[in-house]
C-alpha cells in the first residue's frame, strides 16, 4: 500500500438543537490516506473526509434533524441542475411526517439516503474527544433504529453504508464500533465555513452569513492546489427559524459557478467508490 501524508487544519463547528456555545478546535493531523485501487480517499480518525483530488468531483451533502425547510428548494434545484446529492438525516427527521413526501421524492429522483444517527444524540465530550458520552449498547441501538426509520422507506444498510455521526463529532472509538457493524463513517472536508450556514444573527460574533460561507468555499477553490476535488461539500436541509437568509437559496448560483469550471456533482457512494 502505497502511503501518503497530508496535513490539514480543521475548524469544528459545534452546534445542537438549542445552541449554548460555539467553540471553534483547531488542530493538525498526519496520517496516511486510504487508497482503494487507482482511488485515494483521506480519512482523519477512521472517517473518510475527502475523496481522489485527482478528479474534479464534489459531493454536496446535506443533514438534517429538527429542520427541514429546505426541502422543497433542494429538491427543485437539483432537478433543474440535473444532479445528485447525498442527505444524511436522522430518525427523528425520517420519523417525520411533514417531511414523509419530499423523503420519498428525493430517494426516487435517484439522491442518496443514509444515517445521521437516530435521536442526534452527542456521542463523545466537545472538549475531550476521547471521552464518550454513551456506552457501546446505546450507540448500536441508536444506529438499529434509526436503520428501522430507514427500512420504511426501502432503505437498508448496504444501500446506505455510509454513516455520518450526528454534529459531525465522533472519535477512533465510534469509527471502529461503526466499521464493527458494517457501516463507514464519513465526514465533511475541512476548509471551508460551509457547515456554519445554520447560525444566526442572535449568535453575534458566530453568526456566519450567506456571503461569508459562498466566500469561503469559492476562495478554497482557488487557494487549493487541488480546488475542491473530491470534496464533500457539507450543508443543512433546514435551519433554525431566526436564521432569515437561507444559503439552501444560493445553491444555484453555487452549483453553476462550480459547473463552469468544470466541477461534476455526484452522490457520496460515487465519489467514494473504489476504481476497479
Amino acid at each position: 500500500m502505497k502511503k501518503r501524508f497530508l496535513v490539514i487544519f480543521l475548524s469544528v463547528f459545534l452546534f445542537n438543537n438549542k445552541i449554548s456555545a460555539y467553540p471553534i478546535v483547531s488542530f493538525t493531523f498526519l496520517q496516511p490516506a486510504i487508497v482503494c485501487g487507482e482511488l485515494v480517499n483521506e480519512e482523519f480518525l477512521g472517517a473518510i473526509i475527502r475523496g481522489d483530488r485527482s478528479e474534479k468531483r464534489i459531493a454536496l451533502v446535506f443533514t438534517g434533524d429538527e429542520f427541514g425547510d429546505g426541502l422543497l428548494k433542494v429538491i427543485n434545484t437539483l432537478k433543474q441542475e440535473n444532479i445528485h446529492a447525498s442527505f444524511f438525516l436522522t430518525g427523528n427527521f425520517y420519523r417525520n411526517k411533514n417531511f414523509k413526501k419530499q423523503i420519498i421524492e428525493l430517494r426516487d429522483n435517484g439522491n442518496y439516503l443514509g444515517s445521521h444517527s437516530d435521536k442526534h444524540l452527542l456521542y463523545c465530550d466537545w472538549k475531550n474527544r476521547d471521552s464518550l458520552l454513551i456506552t457501546r449498547a446505546e450507540f448500536e441501538k441508536d444506529i438499529r433504529d434509526s436503520y428501522k426509520e430507514l427500512k420504511k422507506f426501502d432503505i437498508d444498510r448496504k444501500k446506505a453504508s455510509y454513516f455520518l455521526p450526528p454534529y459531525e463529532w465522533y472519535n477512533e472509538t465510534i469509527a471502529s464500533w461503526a466499521r464493527d457493524m458494517n457501516l463507514q463513517l464519513v465526514n465533511f472536508s475541512p476548509g471551508t465555513r460551509s457547515t456554519a450556514d445554520y447560525t444566526y444573527p442572535e449568535m453575534k460574533e458566530k453568526y456566519v452569513d450567506n456571503e461569508a460561507v459562498m466566500t469561503s468555499i469559492l476562495n478554497y477553490e482557488k487557494k487549493d492546489k487541488n480546488g475542491l476535488n473530491g470534496f464533500i461539500l457539507l450543508t443543512h436541509i433546514g435551519t433554525d427559524p431566526r436564521r432569515k437568509e437561507k444559503f439552501y437559496d444560493q445553491l444555484p448560483t453555487l452549483i453553476n459557478i462550480l459547473k463552469s469550471k468544470g466541477y461534476q456533482f455526484v452522490r457520496i457512494d460515487e465519489l467514494l467508490k473504489p476504481n476497479n
